[in-house]
């Protein structure tokens, strides 16, 4: 686990494989940490190098007051980018992830050479819907609605499986105010406008039991983006890399070969 500071806060941030190899950078969901990618890492192809990062709020990463802006996070990733010297990059953003993807690729393009979009959308709910779930949060805790989040993220299978504790413990222990503020910056967010201008190679992943962003929701992005790639893994819910990670791993390695020469 390293730190650096990146536009004004400090991030956490780890690095796997090759220091040499061809930059892969994951950005975490809403309510979790770099861990999302534990079981993810050891099944991809050796010759890259393997950043992971928690963004503001979340994880052991700086935790300001909330609310954030969709352009504080992609600023965030931007200068953590920028400080260890990374450029054409394949970014896999999944949830608020692939939204502080979509906005990186259309801001510093030199930065991203290939986009995953992972159960994620150019616009995730209105926000009237956002501030509801920030006022219960405010009232009752992260804890007081910890278990529908669980129905959300994860199929019915998954539920019944005992590490679905863990899950729940991750989400319950991110800081109120970082979750609240990455709540806010969901809210206020559209970049379908700059997301339909990205000509770079996009693969979009959906889970079919995503009970957060459904698979039309991500499929109607990746349509934004001439040329993208669109695929469902049967069975997973919002967080297909902790469902089935093997699965995952096939889809994002496939990516990698055609884009990269892994």
């Amino acid at each position: 686990m390293r730190v650096v500071e990146a536009n004004g806060v400090k991030l956490t941030w780890q690095e796997d494989g090759d220091p040499a190899g061809t930059p892969v950078v994951f950005a975490n969901s809403l309510g979790t940490d770099l861990r999302l990618w534990d079981q993810l890492v050891p099944l991809l192809p050796e010759g890259l190098r393997v950043i992971r990062f928690d963004k503001r709020g979340h994880g052991l990463s700086d935790c300001p007051r909330a609310p954030y802006s969709m352009d504080d996070l992609v600023s965030d990733a931007e200068a953590l980018l920028d400080t260890l010297d990374v450029t054409d990059c394949i970014f896999v953003g999944l949830s608020i992830g692939g939204m502080i993807g979509q906005g990186l690729a259309a801001r510093r393009p030199d930065l991203i050479r290939a986009l995953v979009l992972s159960n994620t959308a150019a616009k995730m709910g209105e926000a009237e819907i956002w501030q509801t779930r920030i006022d219960a949060i405010r009232a009752g805790g992260i804890d007081a609605m910890a278990d529908a989040v669980m129905e959300r993220w994860f199929s019915p299978a998954f539920r019944a499986r005992p590490e679905l504790s863990a899950w729940r413990n991750m989400l319950t222990r991110t800081p109120v105010e970082g979750y609240l503020g990455c709540c806010a910056a969901i809210a206020g967010c559209d970049l379908s406008a700059t997301t339909r201008e990205l000509t770079l190679p996009t693969l979009a992943i959906a889970g079919s039991h995503d009970g957060a962003s459904p698979p039309d929701l991500v499929r109607g992005t990746a349509e934004l983006i001439a040329g993208s790639r669109f695929a469902v893994i049967d069975g997973a819910g919002h967080l297909p890399c902790v469902e089935d990670p093997v699965a995952y791993a096939a889809l994002l390695t496939d990516f990698l070969k055609e884009t990269t020469h892994v």
